[in-house]
């Protein structure tokens, strides 16, 4: 071999060396940037597993103080419903037992004026003023009714009304125009506010 040749043979060889190194050290470089990526990689993942758990732990706290201030107000409104309930039962029962006190009350001037009209009936000598003290205490009487709603029922001349009345009898019309009315009343009728408590038993003309 000649010595270009040789010196061919050196430059290849020294050429295929130094491509060979330079490979070598990108492979390297390649394989330790792949390594810190994957390191980076998981270190990102970390912090994104450390927010998320950090953001469901402040929605759990904030769920955990909403359930108990709902279950709070809860059970406010369940022990203001019962205190209510139990009001309300006593006033209900207190209405049965003296709903009737201010109509009774009311009525007790007629009965110490009866009273004394009976203690004055023993020694009275005058039988007029003795009536006139009478329809006195009835008309009082009346009108003590007539404030509590209580008002009687109109017969005089009036056409039979099963809502109202109750006839008992029939008797002969002493004219065509009394036919089917009213031409006495045996017991007088009431109603309280409207509302009939007693029927009026009447004579009906026939």
């Amino acid at each position: 071999m000649n010595p270009i040749e040789e010196q061919k043979e050196n430059v290849n060889e020294n050429a295929n060396e130094t491509i060979n190194e330079n490979a070598n050290e990108n492979v390297k470089e390649n394989e330790n940037a792949n390594e810190n990526g994957s390191e980076n990689v998981e270190i990102n993942n970390e912090d994104v597993n450390v927010e998320e758990s950090v953001d469901l732990e402040a929605k759990l706290k904030e769920a955990e103080e909403k359930a108990a201030e709902l279950n709070d107000r809860y059970l406010r409104l369940s022990a203001e419903f019962d205190n209510y309930r139990k009001r309300t039962l006593k006033e209900k029962t207190e209405l049965i037992l003296n709903g009737g006190e201010k109509a009774l009350s009311s009525i007790l001037p007629v009965v110490d004026d009866m009273e004394r009209a009976m203690q004055n009936m023993e020694k009275a000598t005058d039988v007029e003023a003795v009536r006139e003290g009478v329809e006195l205490i009835y008309t009082k009487f009346m009108q003590t009714l007539e404030q509590n709603g209580v008002k009687p029922i109109p017969t005089e001349g009036q056409a039979l009304d099963t809502d109202y009345h109750e006839a008992i009898a029939l008797i002969d019309a002493p004219s065509e125009e009394l036919k089917g009315k009213i031409l006495d009343c045996v017991q007088r009728g009431y109603t309280l506010n409207d509302k009939v408590i007693r029927h009026a038993k009447v004579v009906i003309g026939k």
